[in-house]
């Protein structure tokens, strides 16, 4: 891309919202440079929009100045990405005519690279001690399986899964709804600003611009877009992480959701999704399996194991056919064990060696260490 494209995107970026599509097939039709020379020359309007609306961008686009954007931002440690940039994310043109102009970046990362390998880990702002617990979880435990977590610095679920990648030296990204140089929310700055020194801080704004309610929903495709997949982590019906999701889910990346209690206004929007096509995860493992390469699988999930679960098939049936209480004949515990006597006769002496039984006269009983082992059906039958 030449110095004079470069330069018209940096002043777009402030003329353009974030995520305008007819703003987008400008670009793609006529370039950036061409199309900025329409906004701020006298002539026909370019397509596609009201005359009120070309108004409006021709007024901000008299206020430009693309060249101080470009140095302001130099001095804050900030450098501008445009597509066709080597270290441009390709993950963001899925995004067709709604892709950032540019990139806004601090921290000395590749934003490629990471992104490639990197999961969006979001939710609510207002969450609960459990919201928060788990969110730092699957971040600590996500950066600690060498994966990117990707979230908007927010209060809340965000900063909770920020904190836990930062607290195991991992690497995380803070997608924001303002100008990178001025971290919002303003209790987040010390947060941001060690984001910017072990990971990277990303926008689609020019430096000193604000959040605002569409911008921050906005922002929330780029965060689904840059990711392999979705983490929701709490979220109610009317939840900007759902925003996120269902971006994820149009852009044919994997959604996932973190169950809470049924009974939770905040986990109502994550259980409406799993309802859908998102998937149940609930560590960091479950996540790598769905979004990883082949072969990175979750370990599989058994209760402990008993010792009787440690017996020959024959000896578990043996044990299974004494009654809960009293003794009981050989020959009827073989009845009960789908067996001879003989060998009912053998196998109650291997578990007589093994503590489990004891004779009594001409019958067998549980020993006590048998009756703990057992379920309480049987105890108490």
């Amino acid at each position: 891309m030449t110095d004079d494209e470069r330069l018209a995107r940096v002043a777009l970026a402030r003329i353009v919202e974030p995520g305008d599509e007819v703003g987008g097939r400008w670009l793609r039709q006529y370039g950036a440079r061409k199309t900025l020379q329409r906004l701020t020359t006298e002539g026909e309007p370019l397509p596609w929009v009201t005359p009120k609306r070309w108004e409006a961008l021709r007024a901000r686009a008299a206020h430009i100045r693309p060249k101080r954007d470009l140095e302001e931002a130099a001095a804050a440690g900030v450098r501008f990405l445009v597509p066709g940039d080597g270290e441009w994310p390709g993950q963001l043109d899925d995004l067709g005519d709604g892709r950032p102009v540019g990139l806004w970046v601090r921290g000395t990362a590749n934003v490629r690279m990471w992104a490639l390998r990197s999961v969006a880990v979001v939710g609510a702002r207002a969450c609960t001690e459990y919201g928060a617990h788990m969110a730092a979880a699957l971040g600590a435990g996500l950066a600690e399986r060498g994966w990117v977590v990707v979230s908007g610095g927010a209060y809340g679920v965000d900063g909770a899964a920020h904190r836990g990648v930062l607290g195991v030296g991992g690497a995380t990204v803070a997608v924001l709804a303002c100008g990178v140089d001025r971290p919002y929310p303003r209790g987040h700055v010390q947060l941001i600003g060690r984001i910017a020194e072990q990971g990277l801080v990303v926008g689609e704004l020019p430096p000193g611009e604000h959040p605002t309610p569409s911008r921050f929903i906005l922002r929330n495709r780029v965060i689904a877009a840059l990711t392999r997949g979705t983490v929701v982590v709490e979220a109610a019906h009317r939840s900007g992480a759902l925003v996120t999701a269902r971006a994820a889910q149009r852009l044919g990346r994997f959604t996932m959701g973190v169950p809470g209690p049924a009974t939770s206004a905040l986990s109502a929007g994550v259980h409406d999704l799993l309802r859908g096509e998102a998937v149940l995860v609930s560590d960091a493992a479950e996540v790598v399996e769905l979004v990883g390469d082949m072969g990175e699988l979750a370990p599989d999930r058994r209760g402990p194991v008993l010792p009787r679960d440690l017996l020959e098939p024959g000896a578990r049936q043996v044990l299974a056919a004494l009654p809960g209480r009293g003794a009981a004949p050989p020959d009827e515990i073989a009845r009960g064990a789908g067996t001879t006597v003989d060998d009912a006769v053998g196998r109650l002496y291997e578990l007589r060696a093994l503590g489990y039984v004891e004779r009594h006269g001409d019958g067998w009983k549980l020993t006590r260490q048998a009756m703990i082992s057992v379920s309480p059906d049987r105890r108490s039958g």
